[in-house]
């Protein structure tokens, strides 16, 4: 799977795994079903108003209701993707269902001016060129982006973590392994699973907040500095690594 290495703006590394063409595909597919299946309830719905008014109508005219559910169709089939996107965190329905979400290249929450030309620029992805523009562009890309990724300076990425947390949390030390917070053995179990719900939460989507929060609480509790070589993300992995040499030491 490719992966792309984002730099936060708190100086924190971290690697999304990129949403392949085939996931983007389902996705879109996930969309299409969405659609079709909004599409059979309005037609549902239009049908039941036509056959209840079908008597009061003359001839060649068309019922206003049946106007208006086509203009609502239209809107939603039309602004879908730019909705879903602006109101889910750069989700739409089928990008959640395989777990990806749209972000800017810093590895931030796309602004609103970059959504709208990821939205405008579906016009040639799938539209003027019928998706094969699309299809071209995330294939040749080393980023997987559609043409309107690569104009609004957004990306497509995986939110599922790497590591899970039990993972993460009982994995083996190595016997040479050297610990450089002591002080970490006054932390309990639950703080640890903080710790390491902060770290999946991170991996999962790139919320460098959440990260410089406990790193800072981390350090009072513990009275303790973060080095200079190690940036707040890369602190609590260790905390957490010296965390399970200790407890593994101390269980053998």
């Amino acid at each position: 799977m490719q992966s792309i290495k984002i730099t936060t703006s708190q100086n924190i590394d971290i690697e999304y795994e990129v949403a392949s063409l085939g996931d983007r595909i389902l996705g879109r597919i996930v969309d299409y079903g969405v659609l079709l299946g909004l599409y059979y309830i309005f037609y549902i719905i239009a049908i039941v108003f036509f056959l209840s008014d079908f008597k009061n109508m003359g001839n060649g005219e068309v019922p206003v209701f049946l106007i208006v559910v086509l203009i609502i169709f239209s809107l939603i089939n039309v602004f879908y993707d730019l909705v879903c996107e602006l109101f889910f965190n750069g989700r739409s329905l089928g990008k959640y269902a395989l777990k990806m979400r749209v972000v800017s290249l810093d590895g931030a929450r796309p602004t609103v001016s970059q959504f709208l030309l990821r939205w405008v620029f579906r016009l040639v992805d799938f539209v003027i060129t019928l998706g094969i523009g699309a299809l071209i562009s995330v294939a040749v890309s080393s980023r997987k982006q559609r043409i309107g990724d690569t104009v609004a300076g957004t990306i497509v990425i995986k939110t599922t973590p790497k590591a899970n947390l039990d993972q993460l949390f009982y994995k083996p030390t190595d016997e040479n392994y050297e610990p450089r917070f002591p002080q970490v053995t006054e932390l309990t179990d639950n703080d640890m699973g903080l710790v390491y719900e902060v770290i999946t939460n991170f991996r999962a989507t790139g919320n460098s907040s959440v990260v410089y929060t406990m790193a800072v609480r981390l350090q009072d509790h513990l009275h303790i500095q973060c080095p200079a070589d190690l940036n707040d993300f890369q602190f609590l992995q260790k905390l957490a690594e010296d965390y399970n040499y200790y407890t593994s030491q101390s269980n053998s």
